[in-house]
């Protein structure tokens, strides 16, 4: 297990195009300064050692070795053991709608978009508490088990999109079922499932599913993004919006919330339904309710006795450096004595 002490210095990797651009530049100037005193035939005559390839070998090594040198300042380290620790928290598993309509930007950027940021910002707020990301759509899939990594949570939920999902729709029953697998702490007496969805296309069981989660002692929450009014759901390609999805008669299809069925779900629950148009009302909401949960100590496995690593990339760039520095812009001589596509003999 590797981490990073000071990630402040990849910033210097700035540097490197900014080399490379300037060398671009002086070649450039080098060759067109060249051609107003002599042809290029005089100065392969004139300059019958000066290799163009040598020259750009020499930059690659430097920019090697410089690149290698500022991976010994972030200085990488490595986790020697691994070791059980027990910590106090909850059980906390978000369900996250990736359908289609979730697309739809009545809310800005989009709906989808809105519920990643109030689960960041919510896994941001919680302490040692141990978290799981669900997404669904037509099918529900484990998008992180549980964990307490929440850095790996706030990673995994960046890349949730629709195209993870092969068949669309909106399954909050394999969601909730999923759910139910996720708590592997038989201890854990507090466990919470969060849904974050717009509500649409419920299933006629949804509320029976929820009850029988309920009585295995999880409270069931609910966010709803996205407005009654609606709005139409956008195709893109790309980036670029080609066009809206339409109905089997050629109509825009407008995708609304559905508030009543994540309200009832939530009651079901015993939990509550929360607005999430306004990203810091459920973020502020979850986070006072996991916070005066009482918690209970599970045992977990962390990486300990980082080692650092610096000494590695530092040797590697500073003999990337002595190699450019013993590396004339020269050709080879005996490299010039082998003629391999016989030139001398056609000349």
């Amino acid at each position: 297990m590797y981490k990073i002490e000071e990630p402040i210095y990849f910033t210097f990797f700035t540097v490197i195009p900014i080399i490379i651009v300037v060398y671009l530049l002086v070649f450039w100037w080098k060759k067109r300064t060249q051609k107003k005193f002599a042809s290029p035939e005089l100065l392969a005559k004139l300059a019958p050692n000066t290799s163009t390839f040598k020259s750009v070998l020499k930059l690659v090594f430097f920019l090697l070795g410089l690149s290698f040198l500022i991976l010994s300042l972030v200085n990488p380290k490595m986790g020697t053991k691994l070791k059980t620790v027990k910590r106090e928290g909850v059980d906390i598993v978000f369900a996250l709608d990736v359908s289609r309509s979730m697309l739809a930007e009545d809310i800005a950027p989009n709906r989808l978009e809105k519920s990643k940021q109030i689960i960041s910002k919510i896994i941001d707020k919680l302490g040692s508490d141990r978290v799981g990301i669900i997404i669904y759509a037509g099918n529900a899939y484990p998008l992180l088990p549980i964990t307490t990594d929440h850095a790996a949570g706030n990673m995994f939920l960046q890349n949730a999109n629709p195209d993870m999902v092969s068949s669309q729709g909106t399954a909050i029953n394999e969601a909730l079922n999923l759910a139910r697998t996720y708590y592997n702490n038989d201890e854990q007496t507090n466990r919470f499932l969060v849904i974050i969805s717009d509500g649409e296309d419920h299933q006629e069981d949804t509320k029976q599913i929820a009850q029988n989660i309920a009585n295995e002692g999880v409270k069931v929450y609910t966010i709803g993004v996205g407005t009654e009014k609606g709005g139409p759901i956008p195709i893109k390609l790309n980036g670029s919006l080609i066009g809206y999805k339409k109905d089997r008669n050629g109509e825009t299809v407008i995708t609304q919330r559905k508030t009543s069925i994540l309200q009832d779900i939530a009651e079901i629950g015993n939990g509550i339904y929360i607005d999430g148009n306004k990203t810091e009302v459920p973020v502020e909401a979850i986070a006072k309710i996991i916070g005066n949960a009482q918690k209970s100590e599970f045992e977990t496995k962390q990486f300990s006795d980082y080692q650092d690593q610096f000494q590695w990339p530092l040797a590697i760039g500073l003999l990337f450096l002595v190699l450019d520095i013993f590396l004339f812009d020269r050709k080879t001589k005996w490299l010039k004595k082998i003629d391999l596509f016989n030139e001398e003999a056609n000349n």
